[in-house]
């Protein structure tokens, strides 16, 4: 396996580890939490300063999150400043943050950066930045089809998050956790990162690779093959495959897929199937001005009218009344 040459350079610092987080409005406290909880743990579990982080903004306000609660900060941020590691925090609203200066203020702060880290949507602004083109990255799986859309140039993966040279992407709360309990692990070995990960009681490590799963399976015992055909799903919803050939995948008979998800999820792989693109088709419906053409080719149906029919018959309203409800317009 390749050594990744930035985080071998932040691993062999003889000095505390400087963090900046940069908080976007509308992150998620539960997201920030994920990303310093970890690395305080590290500190106190090696008994001195491993990691010296600090919240900023990019006015020195404090940012307005999810749930409505300002969180403090230290002050701005200055693009020109050195950190070793560079995380962005964006939650709701970022894919419509395109002010000019922001952009130049997060491309100027990465070339400041060993490690720059997009966390839950701060893909997204990185993205928009350039920084992202031609590389693997991740993004919560609400926003797949989206992202997917508005940057050709990324290589989008359906991964909890992806770690591709010196740029790291999250796809939530909990993936972005695993992936610093990671970051604690390359810098001090792995009985360390165990011992973080125990004192939260969290003991179901997830890879970086691992799926971004949109089910519920409670303390059932999963079979990886449902996992990966959920998958292969999630990553066709503009191009529907047949159940028969995402069983090929998975290498298994149509008849065996189906009986999988009768006795995990209780319901049939085509059902799921479609809930998923539908959820897709409501993501775009409500939160963006694509016209109803636009939405069924992006969510795998043949037509508008298409589109509606299975819209109207999931959510008892039709595309074009959902969105004139969220708008406020009806």
């Amino acid at each position: 396996m390749t050594q990744n040459k930035a985080l071998l350079a932040i691993a062999g610092l003889k000095r505390p580890i400087t963090v900046d987080l940069l908080m976007a409005p509308g992150c998620s406290l539960l997201t920030t939490a994920s990303s310093v909880e970890p690395l305080r743990a590290a500190n106190r579990q090696a008994g001195r300063t491993v990691f010296d982080w600090r919240f900023l903004s990019f006015d020195g306000e404090a940012p307005l999150t999810s749930s409505g609660i300002h969180w403090p900060v230290s002050g701005p941020h200055d693009p020109s400043s050195r950190s070793d590691v560079l995380a962005i925090l964006a939650g709701f609203g970022a894919a419509e943050m395109t002010d000019r200066k922001l952009i130049a203020h997060i491309y100027r702060a990465a070339r400041q950066a060993t490690i720059v880290i997009g966390i839950e949507s701060g893909a997204w602004l990185l993205a928009r930045a350039g920084l992202l083109d031609d590389h693997r990255a991740a993004t919560h799986w609400e926003d797949f089809e989206e992202f997917a859309a508005a940057f050709p140039n990324v290589n989008l993966r359906p991964d909890r998050y992806v770690i591709d040279g010196r740029f790291i992407t999250t796809s939530g709360a909990s993936p972005t956790f695993d992936m610093m309990v990671d970051l604690v692990r390359r810098v001090l070995g792995h009985p360390a990162a165990l011992d973080v990960a125990s004192s939260f009681v969290h003991d179901d490590l997830r890879a970086a690779g691992d799926a971004q799963v949109n089910v519920t399976l409670g303390d059932a015992e999963h079979d990886p093959r449902l996992v990966r055909s959920i998958r292969i799903m999630e990553t066709h919803i503009d191009a529907p495959l047949s159940i028969a050939a995402i069983a090929r995948r998975v290498s298994m008979s149509a008849r065996g897929l189906e009986q999988l998800f009768a006795r995990q999820l209780g319901e049939t792989p085509g059902a799921y199937f479609l809930s998923l693109r539908l959820a897709a088709a409501r993501r775009f419906v409500d939160n963006t001005r694509l016209t109803m053409t636009d939405i069924a080719s992006r969510t795998g149906f043949s037509s508008q009218s298409a589109l509606s029919r299975a819209f109207s018959r999931q959510f008892g309203i039709s595309p074009t009344l959902s969105r004139k409800r969220r708008s406020g317009a009806a």
